[in-house]
């Protein structure tokens, strides 16, 4: 009796036993799945309601980061600039920053040079990064990218720093040749020979701030709001007008043609075929002229004397119409490979001291470059050292480009989009081949 009752009591002290550790473990249990874990922090939406579409409409690159320093959300634009990696953000300085600002809630922004990825030219990334908390938990780093407002600053910086240097040139010299002539007052020779150095000066000058303020209305008119059709013959014969003078010194014969358009001369050889005054672009015509003249006056200038400047026009058929090529070939010093990449740029010469000596600013090149792009076309150019050059200039044919605009406007009127939205226009044409559709003129030869 005694047996069974102490196997009874030991039964019941194990079944109480057990009863506890079971409640024992199963509240255990229950506080380990309330407790957050490192997974947890990941894949829980912990985003503030809204936070995701403001973000999707930002210009700026936006990263989301938690606690863990692990990327929430991330947009598109900060993985394209290489912000964002394997889930990690990538760049050192700005984790850091992320990380002061979680602990100290303060807003943080820093400028940083970053190295572009891909290039292979060492090129750095301008950015501007803006730290500040979001909520409790999480840091939002907005970056902007300063890579070309940084390049049009220093393209702006240049062009004033060009300006003044050119304008101070012909001003000094203006002042020091007013000297000279009030100390030589009493020897008429010298007084001419000074005054004509005045001249000399005073007519450079003049021609800098006629081309600065040509520039700035090439830049800033929309050339195609007074647009009409241009005569192709016309533009020429005021090209060669412009530059009789300058060829007529150096001995330089200008040739001016009408290419069929299988690129042979039309067989009257009067330089005109049948229904070529009818051979016109659509645009303004002071920019179209000063744009030809450009190109006609730098080949006199740098071409040989007694050698041929040629000007060819012809009309080819391209995918949003037809185009107009007015090509000028010159037997002049030619562009090397480096050289030619940079010959648009606004005072940029080939030969400083030859432009100088020929009374050039820098900015002919610039013009033309400025009212191809305006008027929907481009300028290219082909050139071999010691072999001359051919520019061409491309422009949409005044018949096609009158369409094009005639269906732009109806466009506008039925969806009631803003005019000035539609004014601008991409160039049509393909890009140019490596070598001229033109045939160049012979290597720098003298004529008799």
């Amino acid at each position: 009796m005694d047996v069974n009752a102490a196997v009874a009591a030991a039964a019941a002290i194990a079944g109480v036993l057990t009863g506890v550790i079971a409640m024992l473990a199963f509240r255990w249990s229950e506080r380990e799945q309330k407790r957050p874990t490192r997974t947890s922090l990941h894949t829980d939406p912990v985003l503030p309601p809204g936070v995701d579409t403001v973000l999707s409409v930002l210009r700026s690159s936006a990263v989301v980061l938690d606690e863990a320093d692990a990327v929430v959300k991330a947009s598109s634009a900060a993985y394209a600039l290489g912000l964002v990696r394997g889930g990690k953000l990538a760049v050192e300085p700005m984790l850091q920053m992320a990380r002061d600002t979680r602990r100290d809630g303060e807003i943080r922004q820093v400028e940083l040079d970053l190295p572009r990825r891909g290039t292979g030219r060492g090129e750095a990334l301008a950015v501007s990064a803006r730290v500040a908390p979001l909520g409790s938990r999480l840091v939002l780093l907005l970056v902007e990218d300063l890579t070309e407002a940084r390049r049009i600053e220093a393209v702006r910086r240049d062009f004033v720093a060009n300006v003044s240097h050119e304008l101070k040139t012909p001003v000094g010299a203006l002042s020091l040749l007013s000297e000279a002539v009030m100390d030589a007052s009493d020897d008429p020779e010298a007084v001419e020979r000074f005054a004509g150095r005045m001249q000399i000066e005073a007519t450079r000058l003049t021609n800098l701030v006629q081309e600065l303020i040509d520039l700035s209305r090439v830049q800033n008119d929309d050339p195609l709001e007074d647009a009409e059709p241009v005569r192709v013959d016309e533009l020429v014969a005021e090209a060669i007008d412009r530059c009789r003078h300058q060829a007529g010194t150096k001995q330089i014969t200008i040739a001016a043609s009408i290419l069929e358009p299988d690129g042979f001369p039309d067989e009257d050889g009067g330089g005109r075929r049948a229904g070529s005054a009818d051979l016109a672009v659509w645009g303004n015509r002071g920019q179209l002229a000063a744009a030809l003249g450009n190109l006609v006056e730098n080949a006199v200038n740098y071409s040989p004397a007694r050698t041929r400047v040629g000007i060819a026009a012809r009309s080819i058929a391209a995918p949003g119409g037809d185009m107009i090529e007015i090509a000028v070939t010159d037997q002049g010093i030619g562009i090397s490979d480096k050289d030619k990449e940079r010959i648009f740029e606004r005072f940029y010469r080939v030969d400083p001291a030859r432009s100088r000596a020929t009374g050039g600013t820098g900015l002919g090149l610039a013009i033309v470059k400025h009212v191809a792009a305006s008027h929907g076309g481009e300028v290219t150019v082909w050139s071999a050292e010691n072999q001359g050059s051919t520019f061409t200039l491309r422009l949409p044919e005044a018949g096609a480009a009158r369409d094009r605009a005639q269906q732009r406007t109806a466009r506008e009127a039925r969806t009631g989009l803003d005019t000035e939205a539609g004014r601008s226009t991409s160039p049509t044409s393909s890009p140019a081949p490596p070598t001229s559709p033109y045939e160049t003129l012979p290597a720098p030869e003298v004529l008799p």
